[in-house]
């Protein structure tokens, strides 16, 4: 019995000095619950939504204020005139706009109902349904409060529009965000565990050695997961648009270049996990736990960073894929043009330099 307690005391002592096993066993558990808690939400908070008031009298400037007022919706740009709603949508910011007709409170006194049409990005769908009934249940509150102290009840009326996806079909949404997602954990964890495969094997010093020069080392090892990738994002947008009619808005040349930044992006960081990892295994775990989950969770595919705690938020402007989505459903969906989205181009061209840069660094560094 003794042996018996000896033997477990030691597999104790072997699991406390093992710090990746530590991690594993709970760092990883008290994270997930961290992001599933926070993240994970159905409820929408500071949504920016602009605001076309043609009235411009007391009673909307007094229903502006009060949806201003709660946490659920953030009054980003004041609008003039029709021409600039579709405008603002595609500028990415903005999910909803709240028109209020002409005369909204002379109808209000005289014909004791008025209406104001709520216009929602439905790119997403859940998020647009959700936006249309928290307007409506603002709106009700305020009819309730002025009609307290009124013989005659007076009735706010909303009209819905939805932009871009009128149906609200799903697989609109599920069709980028797939495809995004696919194409991160595929050439990331492909490219980090055939680069690694040859750092177990010994081969990998032996390539670094020779003539060829360490980057061209790493862009032959990826060369081959980017054409492979490419037939991949091909086959996905075929399927969306014959299978499920995905619309395809956008120039067919500018969703070719996003796709294909998007694939050295995502390889490029697969390089990166290589330089850190010593095994196929780890290079396995790393892309899967440490991307698998930012991904789905903090990239808006599912769930609206908008709704997140600020530090989630900040989180996620690092994720590749928060990017892409943002791109890829402005293209398909919108028809944007690179005027709208190069901001996000330019952040996918920055994180694959960075990534490259610094993966070329570690392995000279080995080298020498």
């Amino acid at each position: 019995m003794k042996r018996f307690i000896g033997f477990v005391t030691k597999e104790f002592y072997h699991i406390f000095r093992d710090k990746r096993t530590m991690f594993i066993l709970f760092g990883m558990p008290i994270a997930q619950i961290m992001l599933f808690g926070f993240a994970i939400t159905n409820e929408i908070n500071n949504v920016n939504i602009a605001v076309f008031d043609k009235s411009k009298d007391t009673e909307t400037q007094k229903i502006i204020n009060k949806i201003s007022a709660s946490s659920y919706f953030k009054i980003e740009e004041n609008i003039t005139n029709e021409n600039q709603i579709e405008s603002v949508f595609k500028k990415g910011k903005v999910k909803a706009v709240l028109v209020f007709e002409k005369d909204f409170i002379k109808n209000m006194q005289t014909h004791k109902h008025a209406k104001v049409q709520v216009i929602t990005d439905a790119t997403d769908p859940n998020v647009a349904n959700t936006i249309t009934n928290y307007v409506n249940a603002i709106l009700l509150n305020y009819t309730q409060e002025i009609n307290k102290n009124n013989k005659t009840s007076h009735q706010i009326q909303t009209q819905t529009q939805l932009y871009y996806n009128p149906e609200l079909k799903s697989v609109f949404t599920f069709v980028p965000g797939v495809m995004t997602i696919i194409l991160m954990l595929v050439s990331a964890m492909m490219t980090s565990i055939s680069i690694t495969r040859e750092k177990e094997l010994g081969t990998m010093e032996v390539l670094l050695v020779s003539p060829i020069k360490p980057f061209q080392v790493i862009i032959g090892k990826v060369f081959p997961y980017i054409f492979l990738s490419i037939i991949n994002a091909t086959i996905i947008l075929l399927l969306g648009f014959f299978v499920f009619q995905m619309p395809v808005e956008g120039n067919l040349f500018l969703l070719a270049f996003e796709s294909i930044l998007f694939i050295t992006t995502a390889l490029s960081l697969g390089i990166l996990i290589s330089t850190v990892s010593n095994s196929q295994q780890t290079a396995m775990m790393l892309s899967l736990m440490g991307l698998m989950l930012p991904v789905i969770i903090l990239s808006g595919f599912i769930f609206p960073v908008s709704s997140m705690p600020l530090p989630l938020q900040i989180i996620s402007n690092i994720i590749p894929a928060k990017w892409f989505i943002i791109i890829i459903k402005a293209l398909l969906l919108k028809g944007a043009t690179l005027s709208v989205i190069w901001k996000e181009t330019l952040i996918l061209i920055g994180m694959t330099v960075f990534f490259i840069a610094v993966s070329i660094k570690k392995y000279k560094i080995r080298l020498e």
